[in-house]
This record gives structure tokens, C-alpha cells and sequence, in this order.
């Protein structure tokens, strides 16, 4: 197995996880990095440059490709989509034409919920096989390296395999969710106490399982898959259990949604009041379908993982 962006939060347990499967695996990282024993590292600083790909690809089944030019809410870059599509969407392209030269039998695309959307009505999922509808470079980009993997297999044979991730947490978490448990744990009054929305989140371990079920299934090739811990929560509910977790009694202000949305839409945060006001859900219906697949850990021993972590890091 050739796993790409292999030094990152999925990527370093995929590299793990897929060696005690029976994976020979070839980690590809940006920089050098240290794995166990069973990985091998390669490292690629430009994936839209000629590297020795025919080489790392010798006797190679299957390629995970983690890599991307990641959402960020701050956009620095003026053209942002051209950006996203050179790495997105070039690079992903011109890997998985080497793979194909050197005869991998499926390439595994991690992409992403954005690609179905920003946001659900609540108790109205988003299912795989919907329309994509993304809204932002970062989903536009992913939707076109999907279209275009899909294109390229029926060109070529190689089987390929899109999974679209909601928040992903777990041990060495970051972003929003390592925030969130700093708020917990600093005791801040958080004026997050009337959220009723749903948000679909996938504890690490239940992607890795599914990602590892994908390599082998002969149902997932040609198949877009949503992941999720199938039990889906509203931010007060996630706090408050984040909270009790952690050890620390929650302080959550009942302030009503629409005054928190006119807040911030004041002082120019409607993003990111619209990520925690929304609700975002995934139906997994699907995954556990065709592939007989359930979550290996319920929402709460998920959150309960990540937290013993975070007071032990």
C-alpha cells in the first residue's frame, strides 16, 4: 500500500493500522519522517513534479491518496480555486496516472462532505449518491478530482474508491475541535447553550476501518462512501459531553441562536457562526449496505479516546 500525506492526523495511524493488516506500506511525506518497522518512507515536497513514482509504485495493490491542499477559513491566495486545483485535482490526476502505469488495482480518494454541501435542514441527511453541491474552492476542487478519477478509471481499469469525511476526530486532533476542549477545560462561559442543530462527525478509528475495508471489498470500487460514528449531536450536546468527559463542569450561556448569528455576522465571523449554528448530516446507510460495515465505536467511546488523550498529551 502506498499511503500519500502519511506524516498527517489520518495519514501516520493509516500507515499503523494498514502494516498490522499485512500491508507492506511506502509512506509518501513532505519531509523526512520516522515510522515503525513495515513502513517505508518516500519523500515527495511537490506532487506536480517528476519523481521516481514507476519505482515507489513496483509491486504496489493499492494507493490511499491523503494529500490536499487543505480547507482553510482564511483564504490567503487571490485565485483560490486555481490553488486548490493544482494540487487537488493536477496532482491527484498525475499520481493516479503512474499508478495506473504500474498496474495498482485501486486507488482509494479521501475527499470530503464539501463536496455534498456546507450544511443540511435538520433530520435531512446528505446521502453519497446525491447531486454534489459544493459551495467553496476547497469542495469544488475535491468534487472535480472525483469526477475526474472516475473518468480516468473507465479509461484505464483501475478501480477507484471516494470517501467523503465529515469532522474527523481522535488522539492528536486539531483545529476547531482541539479548541474546543481548551474552552472546556479553561472553564470559559460559552454562549453555546441553545444549539439544537445535528452535526454527523466520524471518530478516526471508524474512518481507518473503513478506508482498510475499502482496499479489499470488491463492492467499494467505483463507489463514493459518507463515514460517520452513525449517531449524530448538537454542539451543546457535543460540550457537555466533551465536558463531563474531561472532568470539568460546562458553562454554556442559553443565548439564542439568531442573536449569536447577528453577533457575528457584525463583526465579520458569519463563517464560522454558520459551522457551529448549522447542522451537517451524512447518511450511512449506504456503507453499511453494500459493505456490511458499522461503526466499530459509538460517538461516545469516540469523544471519550480523544479526551483521555488530551489530559494526558
Amino acid at each position: 500500500m502506498l499511503i500519500t500525506g502519511a506524516n498527517g492526523f489520518v495519514g501516520k495511524p493509516l500507515c499503523s493500522a494498514a502494516h498490522k493488516a499485512g500491508y507492506l506500506v511506502t509512506a509518501v511525506t513532505r519531509k523526512p519522517t520516522q515510522f515503525g518497522d513495515g513502513v517505508e518512507n518516500m519523500v515527495v515536497s511537490d506532487f506536480n513534479q517528476e519523481v521516481l513514482w514507476s519505482e515507489a509504485m513496483h509491486d504496489v495493490d493499492v494507493v490511499v491518496h491523503l494529500a490536499a491542499r487543505v480547507h482553510v477559513m482564511k483564504e490567503s491566495v487571490k485565485d483560490a480555486l486555481s490553488a486548490y486545483r493544482l494540487i487537488n485535482v493536477d496532482g491527484t490526476l498525475r499520481l493516479a496516472s503512474y499508478a495506473a502505469v504500474a498496474g495498482v488495482r485501486r486507488f482509494i480518494y479521501l475527499s470530503s462532505v464539501k463536496v455534498n454541501g456546507e450544511s443540511t435542514r435538520k433530520n435531512r441527511p446528505f446521502f453519497a449518491d446525491d447531486a454534489p453541491a459544493p459551495e467553496d474552492p476547497y469542495g469544488i476542487s475535491k468534487m472535480e478530482a472525483e469526477h475526474a478519477l472516475f473518468r480516468f478509471s473507465a479509461k484505464t481499469g483501475m478501480e477507484v474508491t471516494i470517501i467523503r469525511p465529515p469532522l474527523v476526530y481522535g488522539p492528536n486532533v486539531g483545529a476547531n475541535f482541539a479548541s474546543m476542549m481548551r474552552w472546556v477545560t479553561y472553564r470559559w462561559p460559552l454562549p453555546l447553550g441553545a444549539m439544537t442543530n445535528q452535526r454527523s462527525m466520524v471518530a478516526l478509528d471508524n474512518l481507518l476501518d473503513l478506508i482498510l475495508t475499502c482496499t479489499e471489498h470488491p463492492v467499494a470500487k467505483g463507489q463514493v462512501f459518507l463515514v460517520s460514528d452513525g449517531q449524530d449531536v448538537s454542539v451543546t450536546e457535543l460540550l457537555k459531553k466533551l465536558a463531563q468527559m474531561l472532568n470539568v463542569p460546562s458553562h454554556l450561556i442559553p443565548v439564542p441562536v439568531e442573536y449569536l448569528r447577528c453577533i457575528a455576522t457584525i463583526f465579520g465571523k458569519k463563517k464560522i457562526a454558520d459551522r457551529f449554528c448549522n447542522s451537517l448530516q451524512v447518511d450511512i446507510g449506504k456503507t453499511r449496505q453494500l459493505l456490511g460495515l458499522t461503526p466499530l465505536m459509538s460517538l461516545d467511546q469516540g469523544l471519550k479516546k480523544t479526551a483521555n488523550w488530551f489530559l494526558h498529551q
